[in-house]
């Protein structure tokens, strides 16, 4: 078919040229994008829909609350540390030697605040592996992630009332970000 023949019924009506697309037009006038059948997601060997190649919004959001954690708690710890230390030093003090009631009040608190330390240190350690499984941990990880909010949640609530109210609900956000549905399929996807 050729706008040349006469005979064409599609073609050019007779004596004029084709026009020619000015400007602002596109050159090829081909079939719109889109146009059809709409396009299907891709779909996994399993039958299902694909699994996501890139960790998604809410689960990043999560890891990055994970490290606030583990800064935090290393700001605990060393916090702890330094009163515990310094409570120590205050019991082999001369002036609290003569108080028999300070001196029972630190000679008690000094112990416990080094469990605390020691706690806080494991706790510390906990976080920081778990915040390094979001970019290869299967489900396995997920629910150990899960627990660790959830705990992490309850025990900044009851113990540690005012300081842990930052660690609280950075612990629900994370369990929530985990426990959606973006969160089980980063975390169950295969890994080839």
């Amino acid at each position: 078919m050729s706008y040349g023949d006469p005979n064409n019924p599609y073609g050019a009506p007779q004596g004029q040229q084709p026009q020619q697309p000015g400007y602002g037009y596109p050159q090829d006038q081909g079939q719109a994008p889109g146009y059809g059948y709409p396009q299907a997601p891709p779909v996994s060997p399993y039958g299902g829909p694909a699994a996501p190649t890139t960790m998604p919004g809410s689960v990043s959001a999560a890891r990055v609350m994970m490290w606030v954690i583990v800064g935090l708690q290393v700001v605990a710890v060393v916090i702890l540390g330094i009163g515990a230390a310094a409570i120590n030093a205050a019991k082999d003090d001369a002036t609290v030697q003569d108080n028999p009631a300070l001196q029972d009040l630190v000679g008690d608190s000094t112990g416990l605040i080094w469990g605390y330390v020691v706690f806080g240190l494991a706790w510390l350690v906990f976080a920081a592996v778990l915040a390094t499984k979001f970019k290869n941990g299967g489900n396995g990880a997920r629910i150990t992630i899960l627990v660790f909010a959830i705990i992490t949640a309850v025990l900044g609530i009851y113990p540690f009332v005012i300081v842990g109210l930052v660690h609280t609900v950075l612990a629900i956000l994370v369990a929530v970000f985990v426990g959606n549905a973006n969160g089980k399929a980063w975390f169950n996807r295969p890994r080839y």
